[in-house]
């Protein structure tokens, strides 16, 4: 059981949202005004424990080290030409060298583009065509794509450098690393309004848009994220589960984080996850906080939690899609903790969250963070009253929030379309209820319109793997001649248990019982795995083309 505790950051939900403010000075550099300034401060704090894919291997960096490493990283990237606003493609698996890398970025101003180490030559050249980069850092597995990927393009890369071995003619980071020298390096100073790091969406629904962020939106605007919704401080030992090639990195490995003195955990997974190993690792490091996505803990539930020490940990989060009640109640009679789900996206900080300091309703996404003016509206900007479904936006006049993107590099019109009016559009769709919690309904392409009843597949989910039998699973809608569509699911099972025409039978009476009855799947269909992107989240687009496909 947890038994680790402190006071909560936040105590008086309203008043801190009447009265928080983050400050947002005119220049301003991540690297400089956080990382260097705890290193001056309190050098041998430490800031980041490593341990390699079997858990061994443990390395401990303090602020001091981390400082000093990203100032030889921007030193040797500037002798290879990297230069303010320069796009610098980043492919790197979960090691300590990506810190150096796009800290070492962050300090020359030059912007780098995290990727996945699961991306192909094609999504490498799309992305390296889209962005302009002509400067890639990656490990040797990722060089051959590269290659690949510039061969495609007819494009001359003008530097390109590998973590470890590698290809000919590619620049060794260790060699340029040890012949850079110390000290800071020349660099024009950072207004807090420039480019800072480009994300790519992990594209649910359509192909990848390009998410600017600047040094203050991402850089100050997630110490929204870290405060009140992950509530860490100095003496923290905070673990976010994620790949580094999407933003999940950037709300939970980095930013917001140090920002407020935590010291950071990472293991170095390649491939699925020894689940058993990720729960040892929690007590054998004191791990404080953690943060998973809802297929982690969905995964972790299954384990014979009683067997592992959670002794250190103090608080758990969750983001990427709403987290199942069920899941939650489980992991609650183990350790003794509430999962708390918070919602975001890539373009924002923490939009919506539970916090320590209100009861929580499993399930639901909670309520706006503070400096962040969150809504549920209807298609023209108007706010819905309790009770109504639209869409979830956030206020960006007549004050626009710290942790907001900037918008769709190089695409004006997505960018439109998603501030209208008043708001940003986040292209979730939900309601609030009495309490001004909010509860996520689905993507405003996921809902199903079924004999007129719009069904959000989130709730059909969230019954099915309340069923003993079920592991994970996703609903789709499928084209239906007589009700437009009906529900179809496609469920993955427990260990041990096989799909067969009774279950299903017993998993669509199952829903029938704990959700409304016209939300019941009309078709069932068992899967090994379930598609995802490369955040984690259920690609339903993709089942939507299956179920489209399918017979019957």
């Amino acid at each position: 059981m947890g038994s680790i505790d402190r006071a909560p950051n936040m105590i008086d939900y309203l008043g801190t949202r009447e009265s928080f403010r983050l400050e947002v000075p005119e220049i301003w550099n991540y690297g400089r005004d956080v990382l260097d300034a705890w290193a001056a401060r309190e050098p041998e704090k430490l800031a980041l424990v490593a341990v390699g894919p079997d858990g061994n291997n443990v390395r401990r960096f303090s602020f001091a080290d981390m400082a000093r490493w990203s100032d030889r990283a921007a030193r040797f990237l500037a002798e290879r030409g990297v230069a303010k606003g320069d796009r610098v493609f980043v492919m790197l698996p979960r090691i300590p060298d990506w810190y150096d890398v796009v800290l070492g970025c962050i300090k020359l101003g030059a912007v780098p583009m995290p990727a996945t180490t699961m991306l192909t030559a094609r999504d490498v050249a799309y992305r390296l065509d889209a962005a302009g980069a002509r400067v890639v850092v990656t490990d040797a597995d990722g060089a051959t794509r590269i290659d690949e990927a510039a061969a495609r393009l007819g494009v001359q890369l003008d530097a390109r450098i590998r973590i470890g071995p590698g290809p000919d003619g590619w620049a060794d980071w260790g060699v340029g690393l040890a012949g850079a020298g110390d000290g800071p390096p020349e660099a024009e100073p950072t207004r807090s309004d420039d480019p800072m790091l480009l994300y790519f969406t992990s594209g649910t629904v359509a192909h990848p848009k390009m998410v600017l962020h600047t040094q203050a939106s991402i850089g100050l605007g997630h110490q929204i994220t870290a405060r009140f919704w992950q509530d860490l401080g100095p003496d923290d030992l905070h673990w976010t589960v994620s790949d580094f090639g999407w933003a999940k990195a950037a709300w939970g490995k980095l930013f917001g984080q140090w920002a407020l003195g935590a010291a950071l955990f990472l293991w170095d997974v390649r491939g699925k996850p020894d689940f058993d190993l990720m729960l040892r690792l929690i007590g054998e490091h004191g791990v404080t906080t953690f943060c998973a996505p809802p297929t982690v803990f969905r995964a972790l539930v299954l384990l014979d939690l009683g067997a592992y020490d959670f002794s250190r940990l103090r608080h758990c989060v969750s983001a990427g899609e709403p987290l199942n009640p069920e899941v939650i109640k489980v992991w609650g009679e183990a350790t003794g903790l509430t999962v708390l789900d918070g919602y975001g996206q890539t373009e924002t900080v923490n939009l919506l969250a539970n916090y320590r300091c209100l009861p929580v309703k499993p399930g639901s996404m909670g309520k706006p963070t503070p400096g962040n003016d969150v809504v549920v509206a209807d298609d023209d900007g108007n706010v819905l009253p309790a009770g109504q479904e639209g869409h979830v936006a956030v206020r960006v006049r007549p004050e626009r929030p710290v942790g907001l993107f900037a918008g769709y590099w190089r695409d004006p019109e997505a960018t439109a379309a998603a501030f209208r009016g008043d708001f940003y559009f986040t292209g979730d769709r939900a309601y609030v209820d009495e309490d001004g919690y909010f509860w996520f309904v689905g993507r405003a392409d996921d809902v199903i319109t079924s004999a007129a009843y719009r069904i959000g597949p989130f709730e059909v989910e969230s019954a099915l793997v309340e069923h003993p039998a079920v592991a994970e699973a996703a609903v789709v809608g499928k084209p239906d001649e007589v009700r437009g569509s009906i529900v179809k699911a496609y469920v993955v099972l427990v260990p041990g248990r096989e799909g067969s025409p009774e279950l299903a039978a017993e998993l669509q009476a199952h829903c029938r019982e704990v959700t409304a009855p016209y939300k019941y799947p009309r078709e069932v269909e068992f899967v090994a795995d379930l598609p995802k992107t490369i955040s984690g989240k259920i690609r339903r687009v993709e089942l939507r083309e299956r179920a489209a496909a399918g017979p019957g």
